[in-house]
């Protein structure tokens, strides 16, 4: 039977890897394979792209989003499909809370379902709640780093221009972050009895105007700030060894 190709991502079974790295940023794609031992580029088709390698000796992919659920939803969609299994998204986020600073990495719990697709997957009283072993590998590996990590709640939205109050509100109530995809792939995963986590580098925060905004030419603000950069880099470094966690709590139960 010849191999059959999901219409969006371009990749068939055999492509990807049991875990997949799911950046937004297709450009962050190449950036996370040259963590990996070795890597080989699969496809490139409407901005997703998608690169597959190994890092000691785990198979491992990685694959981007685009901005928003509804393309992260195509995208954990497609990938589960040809055999994906465990989902980390490794993204950027806006902090809502005055000590979460720009530059820290945030590890999502769960998420607020502000967004529109994953209603399309079960109603709002669902929760969008990470995998426990996931999340935990994930806190792990980033306190090993000895970076500023956060653990929590994030909210997902789907308007990066949104109401300035309804931001507000959510920080009141204790969430650490906003973003745009995490909701859709917790609860995606959550349904096909999959595994997904987060982890988030902080770009800013947009109640006190610090972050992405507009900019002149050569200023690095934003996700181009120094520090971003460095916790983006970062980020990426633990879900590769959150991977690495995972991997070897699956042997150990094997052999038991």
């Amino acid at each position: 039977m010849r191999k059959r190709i999901q219409p969006h991502i371009m990749c068939g079974i055999g492509d990807v890897a049991k875990y997949v790295l799911i950046p937004g940023d297709p450009r962050r794609v190449e950036k996370i394979a040259s963590f990996f031992d070795e890597s080989v580029k699969v496809a490139d088709y409407r901005g997703f792209v998608t690169y597959t390698g190994n890092v000691d000796g785990i198979r491992i992919s990685a694959c981007s989003t685009g901005i928003g659920c509804p393309s992260a939803a195509i995208a954990v969609e497609e990938l589960a499909r040809i055999g994906a299994e465990t989902f980390i998204r490794v993204g950027t986020t806006g902090a809502l809370q005055r000590d979460v600073q720009t530059g820290d990495i945030v590890v999502a719990t769960a998420a607020v379902r502000a967004d529109g697709a994953s209603r399309s997957y079960a109603p709002i009283e669902f929760p969008a709640v990470a995998d426990f072993d996931v999340t935990n590998a994930l806190f792990h590996a980033a306190k090993e780093s000895n970076w500023r990590v956060h653990l929590g709640l994030v909210l997902s939205t789907d308007a990066f221009y949104g109401d300035m109050d309804n931001l507000k509100r959510w920080s009141k109530l204790g969430v650490l972050s906003v973003e745009m995809e995490s909701s859709v792939i917790f609860t995606l995963a959550r349904i096909k009895r999959l595994r997904a986590g987060a982890i988030l580098a902080v770009d800013g925060n947009p109640l006190i105007g610090v972050g992405k905004g507009e900019f002149e030419p050569g200023q690095k603000t934003g996700e181009l700030d120094i520090h971003v950069q460095n916790a983006i880099d970062k980020e990426i470094q633990v879900a590769i060894e959150a991977t690495k966690i995972l991997e070897k709590g699956k042997l150990a139960r094997a052999r038991k």
